[in-house]
């Protein structure tokens, strides 16, 4: 099967599914948005990789613009227009959507649905209720709810009108119910992280001595974008709680974008504050910058938790450390690293101050931190093996291209189903 699969941020664990498929025979194209901000996986070609496996940088003559919500639309259409000029040419068996945003997608299912091309929606994030929050924000209170009904609306139209979906959990399902939908197309497959290219480490490595100090500190790592799903500040309460326990420890940041800019004003004004402000790092050192922590750091605010499922938890499980989440203790993630002996606390002040007992408490014996760390780790092992994952995508690909309608204009249907 000819297959693209289009991750608008770039992530790694999307990238190690189409390797795996192309190490199946299936001829896949990886794409993704260049101009995108995000840590990032191996988007180029290594050696070992077969020879069906080929990557593509998409990219848009408008800029991106995150913040900005007339720039954003503008950059939406624009990159849908690139995006679908390239489908056209390729003509690919099926097509595999994730992580692309909800006006992209819009405009790419409308020439889908023209064309006949089978594609699957691999839903990450419940668009409409993050943007609806947003719109709740923004406009007045007159045409607020019209609004967010069109948006809604638009999400439920994807999800009906994508040959299959692929959600990462329950949740998603439960939501389609709720709108109305016949759920016969969906399948649940949790997300994962690449255990070949995240692999536990040793705390002092090359990434360590090159970007932080040598000193005898617990640091405390977050790694991944900082957005409106997170609240930074939180991580500045939090290493002032392990000071002020008498814990000698360093907050780690590599992020960009708004989130990092709040914090480093702070670091800025308050110098003594042990912080290291990072940018976004290479695939090749993402092994060694969360094998670098004592204890990795993830963040959800309580809005989000209803639409969204955090995988940088799962990268920081397979890299074989313990993890302290300040999000709702329901969402799976905080789920994952309970199993995994870390700690979750509400995002708010009562959840720093119980996040800060624990690390003291961790921080007092070093090999409870091993042992948390060797729990993350072999969580991730029984959970994330590529084989039976590829497996289950190779069976929702199979179902999108046997039940694509003909064509009646466009993308020309190749015969073949499955190689």
């Amino acid at each position: 099967m000819r297959i693209h699969i289009h991750d608008f941020a770039g992530h790694p664990f999307q990238a190690e599914l189409s390797r795996e498929l192309a190490a199946r025979g299936h001829h896949v194209e990886h794409a993704y948005a260049t101009q995108y901000p995000s840590g990032k996986g191996k988007l180029e070609r290594l050696d070992g990789d077969p020879d069906a496996l080929t990557f593509r940088g998409i990219t848009a003559v408008r800029t991106f613009e995150k913040y900005s919500p007339l720039g954003r639309m503008r950059f939406e259409k624009s990159f849908a227009r690139a995006w679908v000029s390239h489908l056209e040419q390729t003509r690919p068996d099926c097509v595999v959507a994730c992580n692309v945003p909800l006006f992209v997608l819009n405009r790419f299912s409308s020439t889908m649905a023209k064309s006949g091309q089978p594609w699957v929606l691999w839903h990450q994030d419940l668009f409409s209720r993050a943007i609806g929050e947003e719109i709740r924000k923004r406009l007045p209170a007159a045409v607020s709810p019209a609004a967010q009904r069109w948006v809604t609306r638009t999400e439920k139209n994807l999800v009906r009108s994508a040959s299959q979906v692929v959600a990462i959990g329950e949740e998603f399902r439960r939501a389609y119910r709720r709108w109305g939908l016949d759920v016969r197309h969906v399948s649940v497959i949790p997300n994962w992280a690449p255990l070949g290219e995240i692999l536990p480490g040793p705390r002092d490595n090359g990434w360590a001595r090159a970007h932080l100090p040598q000193a005898r500190e617990i640091r405390l790592l977050y790694a991944g974008t900082l957005g409106r799903k997170h609240n930074p500040l939180l991580l500045i309460d939090l290493l002032r709680g392990a000071l002020d326990r008498g814990i000698p420890a360093r907050l780690v940041v590599a992020s960009e974008g708004e989130g990092i800019e709040a914090v480093r004003e702070i670091a800025e004004r308050q110098p003594e504050l042990p912080i290291t402000l990072l940018p976004f790092q290479p695939a090749s050192e993402l092994s060694d910058m969360l094998g670098s922590a004592d204890v990795l750091l993830a963040l959800l605010e309580p809005g989000a938790s209803k639409f969204s499922i955090p995988s940088k938890v799962l990268s920081s499980l397979a890299a074989g450390r313990p993890v302290l989440g300040l999000m709702p203790r329901d969402n799976p993630a905080a789920l994952d690293i309970k199993a995994a002996g870390g700690y979750v606390g509400t995002p708010d002040a009562q959840g720093v101050v119980g996040a800060a007992d624990w690390l003291q408490g961790m921080a007092q014996s070093p090999a409870a931190l091993v042992s948390a760390g060797e729990r993350s780790r072999q969580l991730s092992v029984e959970r994330f093996g590529i084989g039976p994952i590829a497996t289950r995508f190779e069976e929702v690909l199979a179902k999108a291209v046997a039940d694509r309608p003909l064509a009646p204009q466009g993308f020309a249907q190749t015969a073949e189903a499955v190689s």
